[in-house]
């Protein structure tokens, strides 16, 4: 059945009655073209909202908007656009992803789960984490936010079956051949002058590794000349990468996943960490990037004493795609660091 604007408005009075949870929630601003969605959005920040938008097209597709260009879902299935209406509306009202869970769950049996898996149709019981956040990749959520100890946390990742060469990649991203050979660690640089000369020159310096499948390189900027053989690093077999990347005087903290050559973004472009807000999904519903929906979704009810947003979104990362950095050898000095080679003349 096509959705149309009157379908949406009785149905949703039909959700909401006798709902004390929904009591005096009505339907979000429904706009049938961009022109009206943009005064709609308008409307709303001039009073200090942050609320959702519906755009109802001929289609009768129903697109959940904030503000007039971030699309968060789409979907021509009317008790789906139900769900995610009373979604926001309930996680606006109550303080916890676990509270939301339980009001959802109250409406609904079928809501509860289904916000509890994070996806939109899936309504299976999901096993707890059960591990500790900070022992994969959280442990450093909050000092890369002051760009510690790099600015750039870039992951790479080969077909299955193959690694992508650690000591090759950081070779090709210009770091110092000799350094590389020696087996350099972070101890040995921290050992020279007290750490001194270290803490002066590590603005220009890398660490490299593998962990989780994953190799992974950590620098601050990426220094000329960098890749200037595109032989040697297709030959390197790279299928997917992951950069994080900090900019903390402007608090811009971007994450960008690239697979088979292709960025996976719902055509967002880069992707901005300041919008993820604990208990609202950060990207397009049923997208691309779902499966890092339902595991931000996860973090937060698996871990509800973690309240810094960054660490349940990195732990969500390790759990989607199994990024991992080896803490032990960060504290312990033994992660594999170089400088860039200073060009000759």
């Amino acid at each position: 059945m096509e959705i149309t604007k009157r379908a949406l408005t009785e149905a949703w009075q039909r959700t909401a009655a006798g709902q004390s949870l929904l009591h005096g929630v009505g339907l979000p601003p429904v706009a049938l073209s961009d022109d009206e969605l943009e005064t709609c959005a308008e409307r709303l920040e001039e009073a200090g909202e942050d609320g959702l938008c519906l755009l109802l097209d001929e289609g009768g597709t129903v697109r959940g908007h904030h503000g007039p260009y971030r699309e968060v879902f789409a979907t021509r299935d009317l008790e789906q656009a139900l769900y995610l209406i009373a979604e926001a509306a309930v996680c606006r009202r109550v303080g916890s992803p676990e509270e939301a869970a339980d009001a959802l769950g109250r409406i609904d049996p079928a809501w509860g789960r289904r916000f509890r898996s994070g996806g939109l149709d899936d309504t299976e019981t999901v096993e707890a984490c059960g591990g500790d956040p900070l022992e994969g990749l959280a442990w450093i959520a909050r000092t890369w936010r002051e760009q510690a100890p790099y600015t750039n946390l870039v992951f790479y990742r080969a077909a299955p079956g193959r690694t992508v060469d650690a000591e090759r990649l950081a070779l090709l991203y210009g770091a110092d051949p000799e350094q590389v050979a020696a087996g350099t660690r972070l101890k040995d640089l921290q050992a020279v002058d007290g750490g001194r000369a270290h803490w002066d020159r590590q603005g220009e310096s890398c660490c490299f590794g593998q962990a989780g499948g994953w190799t992974f390189l950590l620098y601050h900027d990426t220094p000329p000349g960098a890749f200037a053989d595109k032989e040697a690093y297709a030959a390197l077999g790279i299928e997917e990468s992951v950069r994080l990347s900090a900019t903390s005087a402007k608090a811009i903290y971007t994450f960008d996943y690239v697979r088979d050559g292709r960025r996976v973004d719902d055509e967002w472009g880069v992707l901005e960490l300041i919008w993820y807000e604990r208990g609202l999904a950060p990207y397009l519903r049923g997208g691309e990037l779902d499966f890092l929906n339902r595991a931000v979704r996860r973090a937060e009810l698996d871990h509800p004493e973690v309240t810094n947003t960054f660490e349940l979104y990195f732990h969500a990362l390790e759990e989607s795609l199994g990024l991992r950095l080896p803490r032990r050898d960060f504290t312990e000095g033994e992660v594999r660091v170089a400088y860039w080679a200073r060009k000759q003349g």
